[in-house]
């Protein structure tokens, strides 16, 4: 009689510890009083375990809620009682734990359950008698045809795939996308489209980005300044334009040309005064360093100048660093016979707020924030054998400042003064492979200036007046 039994749908109540079961009757031993589910769920969750096993001593409460093989046998004389429906009748319950015994064949109609979280007993009791009438209907002849589409929505069949994972790689292999896009295509139309295509753009205007140049640009030429004698060095500027070095006659002969045309030497120290003064402002700090609130750290330049064009040359920029509110301090030894130029400079440096000195040991012991050498003098070179420049060269060697050099005597031998940054003027002298930073100002030569002396000129500063140059 326990075959009877097996297949059949049950919910089993194992009290408040344990919960409901339910699920297909597996196996039904006599001997050791239990009873297995397949397919089991608890408390309305479908079980990862395949089959569960349940005492007689832990069962509260068995309900039929489908008896498959009674009712096959019994289909004969109990059409209504077997016929399946979408609900019970609480006269379907059977509260013994024997179930071999139990009589409960008038009424085995399934419910949903088996997709619904477990409710009370109680409310689904009072839920079940109060609509008696409808589900004696249902239960009958009229009731049979919703049995298949209550097993398509709520059967037990619908989930047994839910926990295989669905390979999405291996079915996008299986897809071939040139095999479809060819099909769809074909030769023809391809071949047609691809014509039609042409035609349309050759029709139509060709458009361009907001980044695109309209008119076609000409190749870029970086050698635009040539000269007759070459210095034996080259630079470039940092847009890559080649800029020669030239040899001092060279230079000499373009100064000498453009003061025939008007540019004076007290226009080229007062354009040489204000360029030098730019970049020697650009390297104490700038706009972070000399602001209003800054008051208090006002930086400190010497200016190391002797008594020739050069040295006028300093002394300018020293008049306009003061006008700026730097800390100036000019050393120019005490000479019977300076030049014009010199003097002139001198007097107007004298109206400022600068320091004006004659002796090292009146210069500053503790490190100073630049040093401007204008030392040397490329008509005389015997100047560094006397004494003031050799202290004035020591001294700035041992106070661990920058140094920044203008318009410095190119010679084969070392600088006497360590520079880190020489300015040039117009055009680079042949300096030492990395004896400092070189830079070039623009002292305002016009262009045909330069063709008068044979050099081929195009200005290499674009924006600025002062250009880094590096060794090409």
């Amino acid at each position: 009689m326990a075959t009877d039994w097996l297949g059949s749908v049950v919910s089993i109540n194992c009290g408040l510890t344990l919960g409901v079961y339910q699920g297909q009757v597996s196996s039904v031993d006599h001997a050791s009083q239990t009873i297995s589910l397949r397919q089991p769920y608890h408390n309305g969750i479908r079980c990862p375990v395949p089959e569960v096993t349940f005492s007689a001593m832990d069962i509260k409460e068995l309900k039929f809620l489908d008896i498959q093989n009674t009712a096959n046998k019994s289909s004969s004389g109990q059409g209504a009682a077997t016929e399946p429906s979408g609900r019970h009748d609480q006269s379907n319950r059977v509260t013994q734990p024997h179930v071999a015994s139990s009589s409960s064949h008038s009424s085995t109609a399934p419910i949903t359950i088996l997709r619904r979280a477990p409710t009370d007993s109680s409310n689904s009791r009072g839920a079940t008698q109060a609509t008696p009438k409808r589900n004696s209907v249902r239960n009958g002849g009229a009731g049979g045809s919703m049995r298949p589409k209550d097993d398509e929505c709520f059967g037990d069949r619908t989930d047994e795939d839910l926990d295989t994972d669905f390979d999405f790689e291996g079915n996008l292999a299986l897809f071939d996308k040139a095999a479809v896009f060819s099909q769809i295509d074909g030769t023809n139309s391809h071949s047609n489209r691809a014509q039609h295509q042409s035609t349309l753009s050759e029709q139509k205007p060709v458009s361009y980005r907001h980044d695109e140049n309209i008119l076609e640009g000409k190749p870029v030429i970086y050698r635009q300044i040539t000269v007759p004698q070459h210095g034996g060095k080259e630079y470039c500027t940092d847009s890559g334009l080649v800029v020669p070095s030239v040899p001092y006659e060279l230079h000499k002969r373009l100064l000498a040309a453009a003061e025939r045309w008007g540019l004076s030497l007290e226009r080229r120290l007062e354009t040489i005064g204000v360029c030098s003064t730019q970049m020697a402002l650009t390297l104490l700090g700038g706009p972070n360093r000399l602001t209003p609130k800054n008051v208090h750290q006002r930086p400190t330049v010497v200016l190391l100048c002797g008594p020739h064009i050069q040295g006028a040359q300093g002394i300018s920029c020293g008049r306009h660093l003061a006008n700026h509110e730097v800390e100036v301090i000019l050393f120019l030894p005490n000479f019977l016979k300076m030049q014009e130029s010199v003097t002139s400079e001198v007097n107007l440096y004298s109206r400022t707020s600068g320091k004006q000195v004659a002796s090292i040991k009146d210069l500053p012991s503790s490190p100073v924030d630049l040093v401007i050498n204008c030392l040397d003098c490329h008509e005389n070179r015997l100047l560094r054998e006397q004494s003031w420049y050799k202290s004035a060269a020591d001294w700035a060697n041992q106070n661990r400042a920058p140094v920044l050099s203008i318009d410095p005597a190119v010679s084969e031998q070392h600088q006497t003064v360590e520079t880190k940054w020489t300015l040039f003027l117009g055009l680079p002298l042949p300096l030492a492979e990395a004896e400092s930073r070189v830079y070039l100002c623009d002292i305002g030569i016009p262009k045909l200036v330069f063709q008068e002396v044979g050099i081929r000129y195009h200005s290499p500063f674009g924006c600025k007046f002062v250009i880094p140059l590096h060794s090409a």
